[in-house]
Formats: C-alpha cells, structure tokens, sequence
C-alpha cells in the first residue's frame, strides 16, 4: 500500500514541475504572475526560460530516477530537490511577492517534496 503512494505523489508532484516548466518556456509572463513575482513588462525575458528549463529538467530527471531507478535514489533526489520550492520561498519574499503565496505555495510545496522523499525512503 505505501509503495504506490510514494511513487504516485512522487510522480504527480514531478509532472507537476514539468508543467511548470513548459508554461514559463511558452507563457513566461502569466507563470511569473503565478510564482508570486510579476516580470517586467519591458524585462529580459531570458531569465524566465531559464526558470522554465530548469523546472523542465528537474521534473524529467525526477520520472526517470523514478522509472528507472530505486526508490532511495528517488528519495534523495527529491529530498534535495526540496532545496527549490525553498529558495523559491525566499526569492518570492525578497522581491515583494506576498507571505501568502511565498509559504502558501512555494514553503508548502517543500514540505509536500519532503514528505514525498519520507514515503519513498519507507517504500
């Protein structure tokens, strides 16, 4: 029972960045809106796709550690993958983003990886 819900949220939560991250490579403002900091009307754009291409490949090498891999690899790399929803927190605070959406989404979603990292350290 246990181990079809790790790796379900496991995957769920990876699909999930994945989808972040095409949205900010092809709607970059509406999902810098959505992080909790604006971009700039007139702003360099470059620095979304980064965003974007990072959240990509970090949701993909996450469903390939989890279909070809072990459930400890997949847990450490989700427990380190929670360094992101939390530096996001911070960045969100950092450029005038609301407490809301910093500990609402990006702090929640850390504790959402971790305990995600817990369950596959059990599977």
């Amino acid at each position: 029972m246990l181990t079809p819900l790790a790796y379900g949220l496991a995957v769920v939560l990876n699909l999930f960045v994945v989808f972040i991250g095409l949205r900010f490579l092809f709607q970059p403002r509406a999902a810098a809106a959505g992080y909790g900091v604006p971009a700039k009307e007139n702003g360099d754009s470059a620095y979304l796709s980064v965003k974007g291409l990072r959240d990509l490949v970090s949701g993909l090498l996450g469903l390939a550690l989890l279909a070809f891999s072990n459930a400890d690899a997949a847990a450490w790399f989700m427990s380190v993958i929670a360094l992101t929803p939390l530096g996001d927190t911070v960045i969100v605070l950092r450029n005038g983003g609301t407490k809301a959406v910093a500990f609402g989404i990006h702090f929640a979603t850390a504790v959402v990886v971790l305990v995600s990292a817990a369950l596959l350290f059990a599977a």
